[in-house]
């Protein structure tokens, strides 16, 4: 039995109206015309709009660079994935493991380091990163039986809207609507009979068939509580008209989407872009360079001033031509004008408005890798104190990546069903000694429900590597006696920071073989001495 709550989300049109409350909230804080904005001037198309035919329109993209250098100190680590057990069992251990290797392969099957880029790039420029996670049983690469798997698709910040847009928590929100754009034939084969699914806008060709047309498809979540005390997520899809799924419980504990802002705006769900705030100086230093230009072709080269009265013909360059002149010639002679020079304040402006920028958005020069390498600790030093700001976001980042394993969790619970997996069990051998065997078993996956809230899911880099943090960490650990093999210690340097290393590597082990048999002869020696004293001394005492 449905309640009224869902008989109003049953109705399309009552979903559809809140599609259209959720459309007014954007407008309002002026969502669309900002993502809009910050896309041209983020891909460099920085002077639409604007009406100058006669003027150049030079593009100093000063902003996507600083973004890029976001998106890749954000995600320049390897992510890791650690599960614990607060109740810390040892027979549920080796089950820990296994969701470890289960997460890695979620991550390599839905590309999911690809799209988190995606989702950081559009965090930074649009202001917020969407993933939505579903389960697709007909998916390429699914179990032997037919289980399925688990996928996910990147969703624009224009197209989710919380039930309440006030309250940044998404687990905390009443419902969530996803908008896509579906093509009519594909959502007539998703919809129930009876059901007539048109196009959202008149198609342009009369006589096209209207398979070709596209709707606007909406997907409510929402949270129910059932008979049995639990709260689960439930989901429909509707067009403005009619019904593409019915109201279904999908047994999920948590909405199936991660959502990430780049920095978050009170008493709003959607965060504020990194470039927002500078287009302004990008206009700035984009006119400047604009007039400059200008003002170099106009004034630049010497221009030729001659008396129109005693030259009635006009000035001509033509080499050897004769020109006629009214009067005396000595008179006539055209003289060069060149106009003043440009202010040099102009460029420094420029600069200084470049500079600034970068500044103000943390990417400095040293950064950005715009100085020379004369000093290698104050560099490190300054790039530390610089990106420091960055850490904000890569901690939100990590966070995302935390709710969307616990989504896997619980669709794993949900989904998976009794499938086979390798468990790396310990038990005891016929020496008494425990030992670790990996063992492949039938494993229900419906026990991992209620794990969300016993499992301690922790995120962050897997690897920090350089080459020449390498190169300094094997200084380190060799001065230091740590690492004693010279073989060891070359063989770990990274390629071509020692000319001839393979020679010197041969080299080193011919002399360890050397010593190690000299050392093996002399011990020989020394043990035939002490035998033959051993025995004199017996001799004497006999």
């Amino acid at each position: 039995m449905m309640d009224e709550r869902e008989n109003e989300a049953f109705d399309p049109r009552a979903v559809f109206e809140e599609y259209e409350r959720a459309r007014a909230f954007n407008e309002a804080i002026d969502l669309y015309e900002t993502v809009e904005k910050n896309e041209d001037f983020y891909i460099g198309n920085q002077w639409r709009g604007v009406h100058a035919p006669d003027l150049d329109k030079p593009v100093m993209n000063v902003l996507a660079r600083v973004v890029k250098f976001f998106i890749a100190s954000v995600v320049s680590d390897d992510i890791a994935v650690g599960v614990t057990d607060f109740e810390e069992d040892e027979s549920r251990r080796c089950i820990t493991k296994m969701i470890e290797g289960k997460f890695d392969e979620i991550m390599e099957a839905t590309a999911f380091k690809k799209k988190t880029r995606e989702v950081i790039r559009n965090a930074a420029v649009d202001g917020d990163g969407c993933l939505h996670y579903f389960f697709n049983t007909e998916a390429s690469g699914a179990q032997p039986d037919g289980g399925g798997m688990i996928e996910a698709e990147i969703v624009e910040n224009t197209d989710i809207h919380f039930g309440n847009p006030q309250m940044h928590e998404l687990q905390k929100q009443p419902y969530l609507l996803l908008n896509f754009r579906r093509l009519v034939g594909e959502v007539r084969q998703m919809a129930q009979e009876g059901e007539e699914i048109y196009p959202d806008e008149p198609l342009h060709r009369e006589d096209a068939p209207p398979e070709h047309g596209k709707v606007t498809v909406i997907r409510k979540y929402w949270k129910r509580r059932g008979e049995n005390g639990r709260t689960t997520v439930w989901f429909c899809e509707v067009t403005k008209d009619a019904v593409v799924t019915p109201p279904t419980d999908t047994g999920l504990e948590r909405y199936p989407v991660a959502f990430f802002a780049w920095e978050k705006v009170k008493r709003c769900f959607h965060g504020q872009a990194a470039i927002t705030g500078m287009i302004p100086n990008q206009i700035f230093i984009n006119k400047l360079f604009a007039m400059s230009m200008q003002h170099i072709k106009s004034m630049a080269f010497p221009k030729i001033v001659y008396n129109r009265s005693l030259l009635p013909r006009g000035w001509s360059n033509r080499v050897g031509e004769a020109i006629a002149v009214n009067g005396d010639p000595n008179i006539a002679i055209a003289a060069n004008f060149k106009a003043q020079d440009m202010s040099a304040q102009v460029l420094q402006m420029i600069e200084a408005v470049i500079t600034y920028t970068r500044d103000t958005m943390g990417a400095s020069d040293a950064v950005l890798g715009n100085i020379k390498p004369e000093n290698t600790s104050a560099i490190v030093a300054t790039q530390q104190a610089t990106s420091m700001p960055l850490e904000l976001q890569k901690q939100d980042f990590y966070s995302f990546v935390e709710d969307s394993v616990r989504i896997w969790l619980d669709m794993m619970g949900v989904y998976y069903g009794m499938r086979p997996v390798k468990l790396e069990l310990t038990r005891q051998g016929p020496d008494m000694q425990s030992e670790t065997v990996t063992q492949t078993v039938l494993f229900d996956f419906t026990t991992l429900r209620g794990w969300n809230l016993q499992l301690n899911v922790e995120v962050g880099a897997a690897t920090y590597w350089s080459e020449l943090m390498q190169v300094q960490t094997l200084d380190n650990l060799f001065s230091n006696g740590i690492l004693q093999d010279a073989v060891a210690y070359l063989e770990n340097m990274p390629r071509g920071y020692i000319p001839g290393k393979t020679q010197l590597i041969e080299a080193i082990k011919r002399q360890q073989a050397a010593a190690a048999a000299a050392g093996t002869q002399e011990q020989h020696t020394q043990a035939d001495g002490a035998l033959k004293s051993a025995v004199a001394s017996a001799a004497q005492r006999r």
